[in-house]
């Protein structure tokens, strides 16, 4: 119910939108950013983050010592090009989701912005971890084993994204191997998002409301918007604990998202994740999303096709039957 109630306000917002008259001028030397009928920057359309499929999430070691922003032109081409071949020779040895993908031509990597995605700290690696995160993970693994459960004993063993429950946040918006399509409407009050993956939604309030009292925890946080100059600033609090990202702890855990459009197709997306009880400082990742009408999003009928579910307990209950150890294991989320 959830998820329908989502949907209709996505829908409904595109509808104001649309009628309130959202103008984006045609691209030309001195290109000015949009605005919307009522005067906020304009971020809507169709977005997919396709091109930046296999790109590292920090700093490779190969480029120790360099700055995002130095590496370009020929060499970042290169890298590029090393990106697009390494991710062809996955797909053709079945290792990109444990199967062959057909697509193989479905990745324009040359169009990829970047050599990594961590911008801060700028040696481009994600900080360590507290003692107090590192103790709460551990504590959390032996619980887990305590059960004696396996991994695949039944769906509940399963990952969130598994089992077609959520992707969470900010892995909802990261590149995959699909499903990386993305729509954002506007209205005065709100803009939504909605995800192609899992069919996830998301409302953010722009009226200057509080967050609801830590007592409530949602998959994908409770999001609060505001402008800043020409950037969508959203604050996003109160996660559960089984979606939190990378296992952070959901009372301490802030998600600051910005949103800028750069160019006539590009909204540059920025997430710093601020959790001082599970990383010693806050970092920052930061990626384009690419506007392509092209690449609207599909159905994504997830719980109706999910094979790969059965095919993973189903797989658990033949090695146990042959006396063998389920080497099944849970997907993780960068």
């Amino acid at each position: 119910m959830n998820r329908m109630i989502l949907l209709a306000v996505v829908v409904a917002l595109a509808t104001s939108a649309v009628v309130a008259g959202q103008t984006r001028p045609a691209p030309s030397k001195s290109w000015t950013a949009p605005k919307t009928a009522w005067g906020d920057p304009d971020i809507s359309g169709n977005f997919t983050n396709l091109y930046e499929v296999g790109t590292p999430f920090e700093r490779p070691d190969t480029l120790s010592g360099r700055k995002l922003e130095d590496v370009k032109g020929e060499e970042l081409a290169a890298i590029r090009r090393g990106i697009e071949q390494r991710t062809r020779a996955e797909q053709l040895a079945g290792e990109v989701g444990g199967t062959r993908w057909i697509w193989l031509d479905s990745f324009d990597h040359a169009k990829g912005s970047v050599a990594w995605f961590v911008v801060d700290p700028p040696d481009g690696k994600v900080p360590v971890m507290t003692p107090e995160g590192r103790a709460r993970l551990a504590a959390r693994a032996a619980a887990r084993q305590a059960t004696g459960r396996g991994p695949a004993d039944g769906p509940e063993d399963r990952s969130l994204y598994d089992r077609c429950i959520t992707r969470g946040l900010p892995g909802s918006m990261m590149p995959a191997i699909y499903g990386d399509s993305y729509r954002i409407v506007q209205s005065q009050n709100a803009v939504a998002i909605q995800y192609e993956m899992v069919h996830e939604a998301r409302v953010i309030l722009l009226d200057g409301r509080p967050h609801p009292s830590k007592r409530i925890g949602l998959d994908m946080g409770d999001a609060r918007g505001h402008w800043e100059g020409d950037t969508l600033v959203v604050e996003t609090t109160n996660f559960r604990e089984r979606s939190a990202y990378r296992q952070a702890n959901p009372q301490t855990l802030k998600i600051v998202e910005r949103f800028r459009r750069v160019a006539p197709d590009k909204v540059q997306w920025a997430v710093t994740i601020d959790d001082p009880s599970t990383w010693t400082q806050p970092w920052t990742f930061s990626m384009p999303l690419t506007a392509n009408d092209k690449e609207q999003m599909m159905p994504y009928e997830c719980h109706e096709g999910n094979y790969a579910m059965r095919n993973i307990l189903s797989g658990a209950r033949a090695d146990e039957r042959a006396g063998r150890t389920s080497s099944a294991s849970t997907d993780e989320e960068r």
